[in-house]
């Protein structure tokens, strides 16, 4: 068992929290503050006990000078002071001596967000191959490490990996949370019925490897479940193909046929923008595009659904963010049972849980979808591995 910020004492300790703030931002206005306030928690309970508490996180992609402006850490910084109560001092620096003066004028139960630690990819991609140098300097910044921020965990960075290999440390709520949920998946209440959608079956392999041989069903959706019918035979107009995957399809269904359950028929369009029409499997033509699981699906879903007691999703089951293909994703999140345990992956299928309105109707929504995919396969992850055992 990994350490928690519960067993450290804080008081008049500069403590480092990476926290997940990779939030949606558009004119310098947040548009989706579900991280920030996700890491509240950890963040109050820091501050309670008398921490100096020094803030990082990453915002989008930084690949050149010009990518800096839109993915500064300012805005958040002013939402953050808002949800806290309390002023959040803001350092437009990833390192030096403006940083470091900041740092060391912090009160107790003072807060300091730090710049977008990729900025640091501008400097030989720093932060994203884990620079040991890099890594060293961020440590010394503080005295103990808390990494709060599952949603990266998956990835060995110099704000996860590179400072908790030279600080004493351990995670914060949010990761224990999420811990917890998917370790419910090591003795799951049966039957256990897994929901994979997305795009590309290449992305699912390793998933659906893991999970097929402990699950009782998974159900596919989204577009990846159209590779799967082209294996059967079936003639999927235009509809995406993962050609890449055709022989893992093939395998894959031959050897649990009866576990893994497809779609019988799809909402289709010729185009995106086009008119829709519901389609069995077999009426598809060349020029149409299937984007959504039609209504026989759905039905059959729910019968699975309605005698699970486990239920596992990652993936949405159609382009949900257009509304007339929505309607699957709709459907089978309205027929998870509050007493079931539900677990949702991250990434797309926890935004469409949450901006349907199900934020809190389930067991777990994970904060990370990379992160939740790989605990799904079975993988360590590299940014809790590193973390100080109890």
């Amino acid at each position: 068992m990994k350490k928690s910020i519960e067993d450290y004492d804080l008081y008049n300790k500069k403590i480092i929290i990476r926290v997940d703030f990779n939030v949606p931002i558009k004119d310098n206005k947040i548009l989706d503050d579900n991280r920030i306030v996700s890491s509240l928690k950890t963040i109050k309970y820091a501050i309670k006990k008398g921490a100096k508490v020094i803030l990082m996180s990453h915002l989008g992609r930084i690949k050149e000078e010009s990518d800096k402006s839109k993915n500064s850490l300012e805005p958040i910084s002013i939402r953050l002071s808002e949800l806290l109560n309390q002023k959040v001092y803001f350092v437009k620096n990833t390192r030096g001596e403006e940083l470091e003066k900041a740092i060391d004028n912090l009160k107790n139960g003072e807060v300091l967000l730090m710049e977008n630690t990729r900025f640091e990819d501008l400097n030989n991609k720093g932060e994203s191959s884990n620079d040991i140098n890099l890594g060293k300097y961020w440590a010394s910044l503080g005295d103990i490490f808390i990494n709060d921020a599952f949603g990266t965990s998956h990835r060995s960075h110099a704000s996860n990996v590179g400072i908790a290999s030279n600080l004493p440390s351990g995670v914060g709520f949010l990761i224990e949370k999420e811990l917890n949920s998917f370790k419910i998946l090591d003795n799951p209440k049966r039957p256990y019925t897994v929901i994979l959608g997305g795009s590309k079956v290449e992305d699912k392999i390793g998933v659906i490897e893991n999970l097929v041989k402990v699950s009782d069903y998974i159900l596919v959706g989204g577009a990846m479940a159209y590779t799967f019918l082209k294996t059967m035979g079936y003639n999927v107009g235009s509809s995406l193909i993962d050609y890449n995957s055709i022989d893992f399809c093939t395998k894959i269904l031959k050897q649990y046929k009866d576990k893994i359950i497809l779609p019988v028929d799809s909402i289709c369009s010729k185009k995106i923008d086009g008119e829709i029409e519901e389609k069995n499997n077999d009426e598809f033509e060349d020029d149409d595009i299937g984007l959504d699981i039609g209504s026989k699906t759905i039905e059959n879903f729910k019968n699975i659904i309605e005698k699970s007691n486990t239920i596992v999703w990652n993936g949405p089951l159609g382009y949900f963010e257009i509304d007339k293909y929505s309607k699957g994703t709709k459907e089978i999140l309205k027929s998870l049972d509050n007493s079931k345990i539900v677990i949702i992956g991250g990434g797309d299928t926890a935004s469409a849980a949450i901006n349907f309105g199900y934020k809190d109707k389930f067991t777990h929504i994970s904060t990370g979808g990379g992160a939740s995919l790989e605990l799904l396969e079975g993988k360590k992850l590299p940014g809790i591995e590193v973390i100080d055992d109890k």
